[in-house]
């Protein structure tokens, strides 16, 4: 015998009855079944009864539901209750009607229905009647029909990929319950629990989904949590003082003056030499608490030995459940961890023996971003989920996003990993959408947008968004943007950054960026900054960690300058090679920016970093290819005098081809003093055939000491820089 329950908007409407008919048509399938129908309606509630199920009984929950008084409390009589309803139901087919959606009982202990008045014991009364029924009856199902598909792994008004739960035990449906899932009421748990009986929780209106199973016994589905829920609007109100240190009744104080006014008290914690201990509370409670027991305690208060009640607000409770827990190390470490690196402070906490809950208070601010977060982390999520920030779209960040938009579909069914670019800005507007910015027509969107594109606004709507993986995603070269690190980084946003200015800025700025990143969790990368796509600096890093020492670096830094310098011939010049460098794309727009050196001296500064030896730009020795003269005044007489130099390099060019030698722009570090020149390198060095606008690494270490590492590749243009700044971004998202 099956027992189904039907709220209130099952009977609402013509069409939702049908609805209703259906179900009980397809469930019965022979079976015997009580029907528990929940209405408002009082002077119509038979009809509704009657027009889904015309040969149905209708009655009412005070012809059965019995209470008796405890404690000045009107509490279900069980004994009483299960033997009227033993008594008037066999197997048979009925329906019963509630006609409140509140629970309704009728208090006295007579088996006659005269001798007693109606009773009120709260809400969610027709789901716990039904309990009440099928536990009576021992019903092999209860069935309770709502509006919902079932358990969720989180409110999926705050995780939009949050997805129902197959299967709970009695203990995690009775956890999540308690902690706000407001699927089932959650006294209607035991009932089932004591008589094993599996209760089903289906949605009306969308019979098709298989819904939630709850019994004794689940398959272990090897995930350690089942599902998180939550408490918004909290109060802590923390009860402090020495005096309480090893006294015996002040915790009964504390809850019996709470008990006394009726105030619930749904999470505790106190610390181990009993000198505070800490409640939660509803927050339109957390007035009346404080004064009830600042008064409980006014001696004590009064004579300095506890403190007045501290109350904060402006909380919300958040409970991770799940049986698998149990023995399971690292849980509370993967949890608190996975919250630290995201800014996000717990403030109180408790588990219980059972190891089946661990709750814990945080900001209601961060709520949101902490279910995110541990939704995520503890693969209750169909995907890993980044959040980006993309600032600049020229040739790098525009090649970026048009990356991300190619591989998006593919990531996410690979490798389970969604990337989600929610804000792009570029020197004038910005746009932002949480849910992510459609890639095809972003530039259109940049341009219908009214948001200006400043510094101060991107840290402000980076920061208001507060999503949970955040990366910010720097394509440009501005140092107004590089300035706002220190700041994203204290809010523990990750930073990946093709912009060289934050790496390469004075050594006490670069090491208070690496510090901080470190120090919250986050990743701040710049591979990008040096070869492009090429693995130099993580190279570097990963010498440095195993324990190697890196002795000297030697390199070509800049794909423009050696371009340039490979392109020198008899039939083109200097200035010849020069121009080809810039209708290539290889060089910036204003080719004197590559031809001081100062990009490759960046370059050299970063790696010495790295490295492991404190440097300044200042502190590298240039030796400059053109004269000084050449770089002041306008871009056109930069063109017209540039041709002069042509005749010197092709002497030189023709000596040094002569003797099989060839320049090269190299830059050189050892024992941390680095140096940038314009060098002659003979036919058995590695850099001589060194082609087009590629890079050159060469690594001299402890252990490559006789045959030093080379990395090369192609180490300029914007889609293999837009490469590497993509890999950063996926290597991120499998920590």
């Amino acid at each position: 015998m099956k027992v189904l329950k039907f709220g209130e908007t099952s009977v609402a409407t013509a069409e939702s009855r049908q609805i209703v008919r259906e179900i009980i048509a397809r469930e019965s399938d022979g079976n015997a079944m009580i029907v528990v129908v929940a209405t408002t309606d009082e002077t119509n509630g038979k009809s509704l009864i009657e027009e889904i199920q015309p040969q149905a009984v209708g009655c009412d929950a005070t012809d059965f539901m019995r209470t008796e008084e405890k404690d000045g409390k009107q509490a279900l009589d069980i004994e009483l209750t299960y033997q009227l309803m033993q008594e008037k139901w066999s197997d048979t087919y009925d329906l019963i009607s509630t006609s409140s959606p509140l629970f309704i009982a009728s208090s006295g202990n007579a088996l006659d229905r005269d001798s007693g008045l109606p009773t009120d014991l709260g809400r969610g009364g027709t789901d716990y009647t039904a309990a009440i029924v099928a536990a009576a009856l021992y019903a092999s199902e209860l069935q309770i029909w709502t509006d919902v598909d079932g358990f969720m792994t989180a409110d999926p008004r705050v995780i939009n990929n949050a997805y129902t739960i197959g299967e709970l035990t009695y203990l995690e449906a009775m956890e999540l319950s308690h902690f706000g899932a407001k699927v089932i009421y959650p006294p209607t748990i035991y009932p089932a629990f004591v008589k094993s009986i599996p209760i089903h929780i289906r949605n009306t209106f969308n019979a098709q989904a298989a819904g939630t199973v709850v019994k004794a016994q689940t398959c272990n589905d090897g995930k350690p949590i089942k599902g998180i829920s939550s408490i918004s609007h909290t109060s802590t109100i923390n009860v402090t003082g020495l005096s309480m240190v090893g006294v015996i009744g002040v915790n009964q104080r504390i809850f019996t003056a709470l008990a006394n006014h009726r105030i619930s008290v749904f999470m505790v914690a106190q610390a181990s030499s009993e000198s505070s201990t800490t409640i939660a509370v509803r927050e339109q409670d957390a007035p009346t608490a404080a004064r009830v027991l600042n008064d409980e305690f006014r001696n004590e208060i009064k004579a300095g030995s506890m403190f007045p009640m501290q109350v904060q607000n402006d909380l919300a409770t958040i409970a991770i459940v799940g049986e698998n827990m149990k023995h399971t190390p690292g849980i509370s470490g993967k949890l608190f961890s996975t919250l630290g690196r995201s800014g996000i402070s717990v403030s109180a906490y408790t588990q219980g023996a059972q190891e089946t809950n661990i709750s814990f208070i945080v900001r209601q601010s961060h709520l949101r971003k902490a279910l995110s977060l541990l939704h995520d982390a503890f693969f209750l999520s169909e995907y890993k989920e980044l959040n980006l920030f993309i600032c600049g779209i020229g040739t790098v960040g525009s090649r970026l996003i048009d990356q991300i938009r190619t591989q998006q579909p593919l990531l996410q069914e690979q490798n389970r990993l969604k990337l989600n670019v929610v804000g792009i800005a570029n020197s004038t507007r910005v746009i932002f959408n949480p849910d992510g910015i459609p890639l095809q027509n972003y530039k259109k969107l940049l341009d219908e947008s009214t948001h200006p594109s400043t510094p101060a606004e991107l840290c402000d709507a980076i920061d208001n968004m507060n999503l949970f993986n955040s990366v910010f995603v720097d394509c440009t070269a501005s140092a107004d943007i590089s300035d706002l690190y220190s700041q994203l980084l204290q809010r523990n946003v990750n930073i990946f950054t093709a912009n060289k200015i934050a790496a390469s800025s004075p050594y006490k700025n670069y090491t208070h960026l690496k510090h901080t990143a470190l120090h919250r969790g986050v990743k701040f990368l710049f591979e990008t900054n040096v070869g492009a796509g090429l693995p130099i600096i993580g190279t570097i890093n990963d010498l440095r960690n195993s324990g190697d020492r890196i002795l000297r670096i030697e390199a070509i830094l800049s794909g423009t300058l050696n371009y340039i310098f490979n392109a020198l011939s008899a039939t083109t010049p200097f200035s010849e090679a020069v121009r080809q460098a810039k209708e290539q794309g290889y060089s910036e727009p204003d080719p004197r920016i590559d031809l001081s050196g100062m990009d490759v001296v960046r370059k050299i500064v970063i790696l010495t970093r790295e490295a492991g030896y404190p440097v300044e730009p200042d502190d590298v020795a240039l030796s400059p290819i053109l004269p000084d003269n050449l770089f002041f005044g306008s871009l056109d007489n930069f063109w017209e005098r540039l041709p002069q130099l042509d005749a010197d390099f092709e002497q030189r060019r023709r000596a040094l081809e002569a003797q099989g030698q060839s320049l090269r722009f190299v830059a050189t570090m050892e024992e941390g003093r680095a140096r940038v020149e314009l060098r002659t390198i003979g036919h058995s060095h590695p850099f001589h055939n060194l082609q087009g606008s590629n890079n050159i690494v060469m690594l001299t270490t402890e252990r490559y000491h006789d045959h030093p590492m080379l990395i090369q590749g192609y180490g300029a243009g914007a889609d293999v820089t837009a490469a590497g700044v993509f890999a950063n971004i996926i290597s991120i998202a499998n920590i």
